[in-house]
């Protein structure tokens, strides 16, 4: 996997967690700082930071 593949590949999971929200509170997970960062590897394994 090249460096733009990494890359779009975490924005769309960047997109993905902006659908998911708290069942408490109308703000998605993203938002709400419980994930900083999405890490891709070159094999396509991610680390949500």
């Amino acid at each position: 996997m090249n460096e733009e593949q990494m890359q779009l590949l975490g924005e769309k999971v960047v997109e993905v967690l902006h659908s998911i929200y708290d069942p408490e509170i109308p703000v998605d997970i993203y938002e709400l700082g419980l994930i900083y960062d999405v890490r891709v590897s070159e094999e396509g394994s991610m680390k949500l930071i």
